[in-house]
């Protein structure tokens, strides 16, 4: 194949590159939407993660504290499996490159474990149920691993430019919250509405067949594109030294020395308490919208709708903010804004101080908040993943090797925290407000509607806040990256010379 050809113009360019220890180059615009490609499988499991715990809780009477703990043991395995596979990938050696065989082997446990988690067998008890829905979810979460740790170091790979690469990771995080409001569009509309036989839409079992059917197909095809898109990007990233062989004793000195970077330490803890409250709201905000304010199922769809004009407006807005604030501040601010925002209108239903029920004006307050709360989040989803790829610079400064497989590992797994804490806690959270099994609408009782609230509103600020905080502790900015860089470009020279030599 033409793009693994050695003698290639691409190739010889590459390899000119790294002679002159040049790293700092512009990404097209192509490779930037191919790369993006793969966000429609995070998307379709996102649609998907919105309607699971309502699924095995009220379609198939699994208790929300089994459903929580399923989601945590899923994420006890991704805590051992997420920075392995993260090492593996810095480390293959292939023809493929050393990202690419991940991304494609990824297919087969994404779609398997997307399928059956809302396949069930028939006839199994809430023992069977729960065990079903473990095993699945770990399934699906491995493919994940597969594929979303080798493919955003791919990513950090492509380029060194510091603005350049919350570029590439800005279509990729527009393209997925794009999607991703398509396709909760979808769900709620066509694959969940209401019917006459079902106000809530969501209760309505054999449509989970059509979420599963369609879900599958979307998330091989997105893998596909985006891993055979981006294959003639190999010849452009590091170069590797494959002489050491991967040993227990030196990953795990690779995850310590990791731990001992304060601004690695700080990204993991913001984006791990923040993803666990999303976790929470995700799961809550479904039973919040039907059961509190009675939504019906198109109604939701509104929600994906009100953070539209966030997505479109978050690459043009970064490229100006970023000129004049650092990618600390940018992440801090806009996570504060959106966090009060969204959980306003819950804190104000909870003093009793919102619209009427049906009144029009309540379902818009509650858009409102989307709206406002996700104007500027896009941006902050855009630089934590920039952040983590100026750190996998630092770390390269401090160790002399290269580990974004590693240091990308946190994001996956901070990812699926989003459903292992978070689904846990959320899980804890309506057993103790005693969420009744198949419950009716208008039919609750106040302590729990008022539950449903607290979760949404004052202990989603609180989790939220802790997040936020932790990141005062990271320490990159943009004149200290260029002075690794510096250092980094004349070690990369070095090498290069020295393999020159070694080849004569």
């Amino acid at each position: 194949m033409k793009i693994f050809d050695r003698t290639s113009a691409e190739q010889i360019s590459a390899d000119k590159q790294e002679q002159e220890g040049i790293r700092q180059r512009k990404i097209s615009l192509r490779t930037k939407l191919l790369f993006a490609s793969g966000t429609a499988q995070e998307a379709t499991i996102t649609a998907g993660g919105i309607v699971t715990v309502i699924y095995y809780n009220q379609v198939l009477g699994v208790s929300p504290y089994l459903t929580g703990l399923a989601f945590m043991l899923a994420m006890f395995f991704d805590a051992v499996s997420d920075p392995l596979i993260g090492t593996l990938s810095d480390r293959l050696k292939s023809r493929f490159g050393r990202r690419h065989p991940f991304m494609i082997a990824s297919t087969v446990p994404l779609a398997l474990g997307f399928y059956f988690l809302y396949q069930p067998l028939s006839g199994l008890t809430e023992t069977g149920l729960f065990i079903w829905l473990t095993v699945f979810s770990i399934v699906l979460r491995t493919g994940q691993t597969l594929y979303l740790i080798p493919h955003d170091a791919l990513g950090a790979e492509l380029t060194d430019d510091y603005d350049e690469r919350s570029s590439i990771f800005g279509y990729n995080g527009v393209l997925q919250m794009i999607l991703s409001m398509i396709f909760a569009g979808l769900l709620y509309y066509f694959i969940f509405p209401t019917t006459p036989e079902y106000q809530n839409g969501l209760m309505n079992e054999p449509r989970y067949f059509l979420l599963a059917t369609v879900g599958t197909v979307t998330i091989i095809f997105s893998v596909l594109v985006c891993t055979l898109g981006t294959m003639d990007q190999i010849p452009f990233l590091h170069k590797v030294d494959f002489s050491s062989k991967f040993i227990i004793k030196g990953y795990l000195g690779e995850i310590a020395k990791l731990l001992r970077n304060p601004s690695y330490v700080a990204v993991c803890v913001s984006m791990m308490t923040l993803f666990i409250a999303l976790g929470i709201i995700n799961i809550v905000t479904p039973y919040a919208y039907l059961y509190v304010f009675e939504l019906k199922t198109e109604d939701l769809f509104w929600m994906g709708i009100a953070k539209l004009p966030g997505v479109f407006i978050a690459i043009p807005l970064l490229a100006i903010v970023s000129k004049r604030l650092e990618k600390k501040a940018i992440w801090i601010y806009t996570n504060i804004f959106m966090v009060m925002t969204v959980a306003t209108p819950y804190i104000f239903k909870m003093a009793d101080v919102f619209p009427a029920q049906g009144s029009g004006f309540d379902l818009l307050f509650l858009v409102s908040g989307v709206f406002f709360g996700f104007l500027f989040f896009p941006m902050a989803s855009i630089v934590i993943d920039s952040q983590l790829s100026d750190i996998a610079d630092d770390h390269e400064y401090r160790t002399g090797a290269r580990s974004e497989g590693v240091v990308f590992s946190v994001r996956s797994f901070c990812y699926k925290a989003t459903g292992g804490v978070g689904g846990l806690l959320a899980g804890f959270g309506l057993e103790i407000i005693n969420f009744p099994d198949n419950a009716e609408v208008g039919n609750l009782a106040p302590d729990t509607l008022m539950g449903l609230l607290f979760m949404c509103g004052p202990l989603y600020l609180v989790v939220s806040g802790l997040g936020i905080f932790c990141m005062y502790f990271y320490a990159l900015d943009r004149k200290r990256h260029a002075q690794l860089l510096t250092e980094l470009k004349e070690r990369r020279v070095a090498v290069s010379n020295q393999r020159a030599d070694y080849s004569k």
